[in-house]
């Protein structure tokens, strides 16, 4: 399917050429013509001042009673006994949201030997907890999960729900959606509600050269994942309360068994929870020089991270990637190496507190983002610097 171009309207001013992010769109002599790289995005359809340039018609399915859809929920990952804190921070996002809706604001955990969990997560503004407490969700697995939050779901039908984009997230989620018949967007990094009450999604597109904003209005509820770190949790005590919840043993059936569950042994791949992140890019030519970077992040208690060029290069595993198509990060203090600064590179890092660029080209985009820039030979400023800091340490 492509964008639909009138003939009878069409002048072929070529404003629709240049807004296209997809080059799918070439002039003919008397009007544009669209080619099977269109991808629906409408900025052709936005910018038409003829009116000349349609989107085709798509089915929607069945309209939900909307009205029987109310309250934001967040599902609050547990995994091995310790929540993920981008639940305390989709609880910071979900609160603002169920405030403009006038509703209850909820937290779901699945899990088992939940004593205390609950207690966490009420004072980042939660008015209820709903804890299913089951063996059979002791250790994640798709079907048990997506069971039981759909069949929660299905019974008390809130109009959103909101869940970290996660590799637990990432994998469940979409599930439940399917299941519901609803829509999902992910990796979103603004939330909002209209006058409506739609849930306004926004997120990069485009490898971030566009920010699209995207509802769901015909179908409940209204779903979206957030990675880690983009949302900002807010102490917000509401008094509320925890409610066990017992779903049908049958909803927990899963056809899958987990054996074993063995922890990840590269501390510097935790690049979601470190405050410290040192990253390189092609600039270190080689993934022997990756040892630099590791050096300099232990001596500074950080965290190892790269940019796509790095991984594609197979310099280093695709767990240390930051970007659109890797980890989004807000560290306090982001190094980066010999890097350039590629749009899906600064999507995933442009939250960090500071920014420091390590670069000799100085007209590299990197700098453009930094907080500061050193324009100097990696090579050898950062042995140099190595060298200080553990003169400084002791060392």
């Amino acid at each position: 399917m492509k964008a639909l171009v009138d003939p009878n309207k069409c002048t072929a001013c070529g404003v629709c050429e240049e807004v296209c992010p997809a080059s799918a769109i070439t002039l003919a002599a008397t009007m544009a013509q669209v080619s099977d790289d269109c991808t629906l995005c409408g900025m052709c359809v936005d910018t038409c001042e003829f009116g000349a340039i349609s989107l085709p018609e798509v089915g929607t399915g069945p309209m939900a009673n909307l009205a029987d859809y109310r309250g934001v929920w967040v599902y609050a990952e547990w995994r091995e006994g310790v929540l993920h804190r981008v639940g305390s921070e989709l609880l910071g996002a979900g609160r603002k949201l169920a405030d403009k809706r006038g509703v209850e604001l909820s937290a779901v955990v699945l899990g088992h030997c939940l004593d205390g969990i609950g207690e966490q997560l009420l004072p980042y503004g939660a008015d209820r907890v709903l804890l299913v407490d089951r063996p059979e969700l002791a250790h994640f697995t798709d079907e048990a999960y997506s069971g039981a939050l759909r069949e929660l779901v299905r019974r008390e039908r809130p109009e959103i729900l909101l869940a970290g984009a996660t590799a637990i997230g990432r994998s469940f989620i979409p599930r439940v959606a399917a299941g519901l018949g609803t829509g999902l967007t992910a990796d979103c990094t603004e939330l909002d509600i209209s006058a409506e009450g739609l849930l306004l999604q926004t997120r990069p597109a485009f490898g971030g050269n566009v920010m699209a904003t995207i509802v769901c209005p015909h179908r409940r509820p209204q779903m979206a994942t957030v990675r880690p770190k983009v949302m900002k949790p807010t102490v917000d005590p509401r008094g509320g309360r925890i409610e066990p919840v017992e779903p049908p043993p049958e909803c927990l059936q899963s056809r899958v068994e987990v054996l074993e569950v063995i922890p990840e042994r590269d501390a510097t791949a935790r690049l979601t929870e470190a405050d410290v992140i040192v990253s390189g890019g092609r600039g270190l030519k080689k993934a022997e020089n990756f040892a630099l970077l590791e050096q300099l992040a232990q001596l500074m208690n950080g965290a190892v991270g790269a940019s796509r060029g790095a991984v594609e290069e197979g310099w280093i595993d695709p767990s240390h990637q930051v970007g659109q198509t890797g980890r989004t990060v807000a560290p306090t203090l982001y190094l980066a190496v010999g890097l350039s600064g590629a749009i899906q590179h600064v999507v995933g890092m442009q939250g960090s507190q500071i920014i420091v660029a390590v670069n000799k080209d100085p007209n590299a985009p990197i700098f453009d983002v930094a907080s500061y820039g050193v324009r100097a030979d990696l090579f050898e400023f950062i042995p140099a610097f190595i060298r200080k800091l553990k003169q400084e340490q002791g060392g």
